[in-house]
Parts: structure tokens; sequence; C-alpha cells
């Protein structure tokens, strides 16, 4: 299987893909824990802060170190400066909130997933024409679930994830795989600062995201 399939398919599987950023290095690196311990095998680091290549650095050495088969995304990620600087620091796959070729043609250079955000039919268009397999639609509560019945059938071969405004909901989260998605990206609303500002943040990360994870795969 190839580097790009592998993490493909562990979102796939997992059918969702928490997302933060902590400046806190120690904290992005528990978080990271937390989730894994929920069973999560593939996360996205969002690139929000100056902090995110050193400490995405770090998360990388403790996965390699303590946390098999996790595979470690990079988000929020719009030119190919920032886009080589992961890949050369290890990075599993590439996010991006809108559709840049040229972070496609530096994860081309690596061998690595790109997962684009789109918001329009041309724009789904233009990734599948580059040999793109997995969109984000972004932002997701702006499009709606009814964006996706109304153009999942023009693309049966590509795969969608909304991110922004999936809710911790069940009808909500029925609807979105209801309509025709494949994963939903979950940010703060599932990693929030409510939460975060509890002793046991981690414990508590582990218990909401394993609930949910359970919940979506019974879908």
């Amino acid at each position: 299987m190839s580097k790009k399939d592998s993490s493909l398919q562990a979102v796939l599987k997992q059918r969702i893909l928490p997302l933060y950023f902590e400046a806190d290095q120690t904290v992005s690196v528990e978080l990271m824990k937390a989730l894994y311990a929920a069973n999560i095998r593939a996360i996205e680091y969002t690139n929000r802060g100056a902090a995110a290549l050193d400490n995405f650095k770090a998360m990388k050495q403790l996965r390699d170190a303590e946390l098999p088969g996790l595979e470690i995304g990079i988000g929020t990620i719009k030119n190919a400066a920032d886009a080589r600087a992961f890949a050369e620091a290890g990075v599993d796959f590439l996010i991006s909130p809108g559709l840049v070729p040229e972070v496609h043609a530096v994860a081309e250079e690596f061998g690595l997933l790109y997962v684009p955000g789109c918001m329009t039919p041309t724009e789904i268009i233009q990734a599948e024409n580059a040999g793109i397999p997995f969109v984000k639609l972004f932002p997701g509560n702006v499009l709606g679930t009814g964006f996706v019945e109304a153009i999942r059938t023009l693309f049966p071969k590509m795969y969608f994830m909304p991110t922004g405004g999936v809710e911790l909901e069940e009808a909500n989260l029925r609807g979105w795989f209801a309509a025709g998605v494949n994963a939903v990206g979950l940010g703060s609303k599932l990693i929030n600062k409510k939460v975060l500002a509890q002793p046991d943040y981690a414990k508590a990360i582990t218990e909401l995201t394993a609930k949910t994870y359970t919940f979506i795969q019974s879908i």
C-alpha cells in the first residue's frame, strides 16, 4: 500500500478526523495521546501558530516511539513553503482550507495524500481532474447536507469530508452520513477551551472521542 493510500484508508476507516492546534507543546502531545487512547489513528494538527512546526516535530517523535499506526496530518497549509517544511519534517498528509495547486505539487513530490478544501462543483472538478481522491467540504456549516445530496451523484469516485459546523449531535451526524459523506472533521466541537480548562482534560477528551467514534461507527 502506498503512503497516500495508507493515510486515506486510515481516515476513511475511522470516519472521523479530529483536528486541533495548541501553542503549548506539552498540551499538543497530551491531546494526541488522548485521541490515540480513543482508538483514533489519524489526526489533523492545524498550522495556525508560530509553534506549529516545532510542536509537530515533538509530536512525531513521541508518535514514532509510543503510538504505532498513528497518521499525523497537517492542516491549514496554504502555500508551498509551509507544505515543504512539514513534508521534510515527516508529516503523513497535507490538508488545505482551499484547493492550492502548489501545495498539491509538494504533496506529489513527497508521495503524500493531499486533501484540499472545496466549496463549489468547479473546485471539486478541478480536484478530481488533478487526481485528488478526497476533498474537505469547507465550511461545512455553510454548505450543509443539501449541498452534498445535490452533488453526490456527480462525483461517484470522490470521497467527501465536511469540516466546520459538524455538531456532536446524533441527528447532525446521521444527516451528514445519510447525505453521502465518508468522514467528518471535528475541531472545536470535540476539543474546546472549556474541556481544556479542566485538570483532567486528557481523560475527558478520550472519553468524548471514544463515545463519538463508537457512535459514528454504528451509523
